[in-house]
């Protein structure tokens, strides 16, 4: 059975490939300079860079799924910032594995793309960060999990009412 909400569920996917893959790439790399053959030692970062690309997709759409539960809850301008931000991860992460790919190439082309895709999946690192903590905000500070619990939002809500949780009143 799968979870419900299944975004939550599949958005550290993304967030863990992410990071793991610059270091991969540099062990691939590593391994290439002490004798591996390249197609070989390369073929695992390009699949950690596809894991990644793919999870990344699963986590856009199931977060699109989640977009009508949650806008009630959650401002509007909120939601769409992380949905921009998720959207961009996505694209990129889908360059970085074209690039990653390219790795496997011989010669000059296949060694400046395994470089490209160390540099890309650093900056890829950043971006993750970015959209996790956006996320979490609408989480944990914005009050988007109430939606699903059916609890008072614990942060501002779309509509400018008062959001937290309730207080006793001190006279």
């Amino acid at each position: 059975m799968l979870p419900d909400p299944l975004h939550p569920a599949v958005v550290h996917f993304p967030i863990v490939l992410a990071v793991l893959l610059p270091f991969v790439a540099i062990g691939a790399l590593w391994a290439i300079r002490r004798g591996a053959r390249p197609l070989k030692a390369w073929a695992i970062p390009v699949g950690v860079a596809a894991a990644l690309t793919l999870s990344s997709w699963v986590a856009v759409e199931t977060g699109e799924r989640e977009e009508e539960k949650v806008e009630p809850v959650v401002a509007e301008s909120l939601f769409h910032q992380h949905e921009e931000q998720a959207e961009r991860f996505l694209v990129l992460s889908g360059a970085l594995l074209v690039i990653t790919a390219a790795g496997l190439l011989r010669g000059a082309p296949g060694r400046a793309a395994r470089l490209g895709a160390i540099v890309g999946a650093v900056g890829l690192m950043v971006l993750v960060a970015q959209v996790g903590h956006s996320g979490g905000n609408l989480v944990y500070r914005d009050g988007a999990a109430s939606a699903y619990t059916g609890g008072a939002s614990i942060g501002p809500t779309p509509k400018g009412r008062e959001g937290g949780r309730a207080e006793e009143k001190k006279d």
